[in-house]
């Protein structure tokens, strides 16, 4: 056998098994463009740690828009424009890092929902790598709006409260469909730390946030920046 024949023989279970990773990752989020989440990773561990589990699915038509809008404005203003990372906030991120203090993240909605659906928390770089596959691969394989559908229904929003709709009866005593502009400002001003604030009766903090937020809602209507999901 020449050098060469060894050389490909050798890297044919490496192939092999890139391949069958490549399939896997293809596979698992071709399913949920049309199939719910069951349950995510951090579900799944905050379970087990005894907490109670809030979860309650809910089509996109059924959750308010106001919500949609909510969220763009505070999480994700580019969302409809980027395909799945924002090297603007990236760099701003890195740069903040850099000087110390406060870790800030520049991860968009698509990178956030490619994390809490098919990964474990945690920030090592191996999990950065495959949130990274997982994130071009739910853009072009969902789209925006079952991007958008997917995170409002996994995000958590309080302990063991998992999804808008539980979020919404479990803060407001009501359906996710009729929230107020003022409750969904409140709903996406806490989930940065979903499980240190109230947005039920929301403190100082939450309460300047949510204005915050419900200002830029303004500007998000009015210049059309989720119009890929509610146009």
């Amino acid at each position: 056998m020449t050098g060469s024949a060894t050389i490909r023989k050798k890297r044919r279970p490496v192939l092999t098994v890139l391949l069958a990773l490549v399939l896997l990752l293809l596979g698992s989020v071709a399913i949920h463009r049309l199939v719910p989440p069951p349950l995510t990773f951090l579900m799944v561990s905050r379970t087990l740690e005894g907490e109670g589990l809030a979860y309650r699915w809910r089509s996109l038509d059924d959750i308010s828009p106001r919500l949609v809008e909510a969220v763009i404005a505070s999480e994700d203003s580019t969302f409809c424009a980027h395909h799945g990372f924002d090297m603007k906030a990236i760099e701003k991120a890195l740069k903040a890092n850099e000087r110390g203090g406060r870790i800030r993240g520049g991860s968009t909605i698509s990178q956030q929902t490619a994390k809490n659906v098919f990964l474990w928390p945690g920030r090592d770089w191996v999990r950065k790598g495959l949130e990274a596959g997982y994130t071009v691969l739910i853009e072009t394989l969902w789209g925006k709006r079952r991007t958008m559908e997917v995170y409002l229904n996994v995000a958590e929003w309080a302990p063991g409260v998992y999804g808008a709709e539980a979020a919404a009866r479990h803060w407001f005593d009501k359906s996710a469909a009729d929230l107020s502009p003022r409750e969904a400002a409140r709903l996406a001003a806490i989930l940065p730390s979903p499980r240190r604030y109230n947005a039920g009766a929301p403190g100082p903090y939450v309460r300047r946030r949510a204005s915050r937020v419900m200002a830029a809602m303004g500007t998000v209507r009015d210049d059309g920046l989720a119009a890929c999901v509610l146009g």
